[in-house]
């Protein structure tokens, strides 16, 4: 198995390591080709690939794994945020890719970028929950915010807009939580 770029790596309860990739790339982004998640035993034997051809595989970014061993992967190049149950079932989807019957290329930036909308991303980065299981996701690179959902998967609200001043990001990277439920993002285009 040819890797590529090794875009995320997480590990569950068993000690099973997975790795989102880059590795498939028979084609641009948008072609749906270039991300699979790999899982790997404890001792790094190769077990399976997780959601093979899956319509939201486009562009890797990072993947996860919550105390429920659910894995999730966080799709940049499709803007979607996909969970899997610990038998590789596709169970939650959060966004949806760009859809034209006869352009199907990636999202195009202009300045000022375009209002952010709920439950849509637009090239998402991570995710992160806090410990009633509300859901984090850092929609990093251009509507740089952090959208909430609750447990059950349901729109809660987002905070963020872009910019370098207070309450603003600028291409929120990653996002964690702590025991006490304090979210912390990583604002690389602030550098803070």
């Amino acid at each position: 198995i040819h890797l590529g770029e090794a875009a995320g790596v997480a590990v569950n309860s068993k000690g099973h390591v997975f790795v989102f990739s880059r590795g498939s790339t028979t084609g641009p982004a948008f072609g749906a080709a270039a991300s699979q998640v790999l899982e790997f035993d404890q001792n790094g034997k190769y077990i399976r690939e997780i959601g093979k051809g899956l319509y939201a595989w486009a562009y890797a970014h990072t993947v996860r794994v919550d105390k429920n061993d659910n894995l999730w992967a966080i799709d940049k190049g499709s803007d979607m945020v996909v969970r899997f149950n610990p038998q590789g079932r596709v169970n939650l989807v959060f966004g949806r890719k760009k859809e034209a019957s006869d352009e199907a290329g990636p999202w195009t930036r202009v300045n000022p970028p375009r209002p952010a909308i709920d439950g849509q991303f637009r090239q998402p980065t991570d995710v992160t929950w806090d410990p009633q299981g509300n859901i984090y996701i850092s929609d990093g690179y251009i509507n740089a915010r952090v959208a909430k959902y609750d447990a059950n998967g349901d729109w809660v609200k987002s905070f963020g807009t872009p910019g370098n001043g207070p309450g603003q990001l600028n291409t929120p990277h990653s996002i964690a939580s702590d025991v006490k439920g304090n979210i912390y993002v990583a604002d690389r285009g602030n550098r803070r």
